[in-house]
């Protein structure tokens, strides 16, 4: 479920809210995957919100397993972001990416 809403939202060019670590954070879409420990996870690149690290934007790698509630907004994407390579190292197996 959470993977096919976030393929959603690459595929449509919209924008994630997605509730992590306790907090609420807009995210643009660029991959998703397995990363190779075998998590469901997203690499996004994180328009707002907060973080535990005091990161408010930025690239991100959030398990999917590890997040709360999840929606697409109808908030254009900005994807792709400079510096954004297909093929991430960090996921094993990708489902959807840009």
């Amino acid at each position: 479920m959470l993977t096919s809403t976030a393929c959603g939202a690459l595929k449509a060019g919209k924008c994630l809210e997605i509730r992590y670590d306790g907090y609420s954070r807009v995210v643009e879409v660029h991959a998703v995957g397995t990363t190779t420990k075998g998590h469901p996870a997203i690499r996004v690149w994180q328009v707002r919100g907060g973080s535990v690290s005091g990161e408010k934007a930025g690239w991100k790698l959030l398990r999917l397993d590890e997040a709360g509630a999840i929606r697409m907004l109808d908030e254009k994407s900005s994807a792709p972001r400079p510096g954004y390579k297909r093929g991430d190292k960090d996921m094993s197996h990708i489902i959807c990416q840009i």
